[in-house]
């Protein structure tokens, strides 16, 4: 089994494509995953990018009862995370926590996010979302 880490924009790829996840993987993320994709779609919505039912309907997909998404946030976790935002210069924690939790029990790490996956270059191994099928 593979186990992938998947941020807020894989999993809204991945709803929004109606993307079918292998079953000889396993998708994890920090807990925080539930307020940034909530966020994400509501953004969308506010920006006019998306109909508010069609973003309801993604959150359906992506949260329970859709994607099967192992949520952690243990405080080894949040321990990685804050050593690596500081190793990496940021203030924040939140993009650090996706990096913690890939180093600390994933194969690899998913982001459709370019900025986030060249700053995880070299930190952690990175995937395509392909790699799900």
């Amino acid at each position: 089994m593979t186990r992938f880490v998947v941020d807020s924009t894989a999993v809204i790829h991945i709803a929004k494509s109606h993307l079918e996840i292998s079953a000889k993987h396993e998708l994890l993320a920090p807990t925080l995953l539930r307020s940034q994709t909530l966020s994400a779609l509501h953004e969308e919505v506010h920006r006019g990018e998306l109909g508010a039912p069609e973003a309801r309907d993604l959150l359906t997909r992506v949260g329970p009862p859709g994607l099967k998404i192992r949520l952690l946030g243990d405080v080894v976790l949040r321990r990685v995370a804050w050593e690596l935002a500081d190793e990496l210069g940021w203030a924040s924690t939140y993009d650090a926590e996706y990096l913690a939790l890939t180093r600390l029990q994933a194969d690899a790490f998913i982001t459709l996010d370019r900025g986030l996956a060249k700053s995880a270059e070299g930190i952690v191994p990175l995937a395509s979302i392909d790699a799900l099928r």
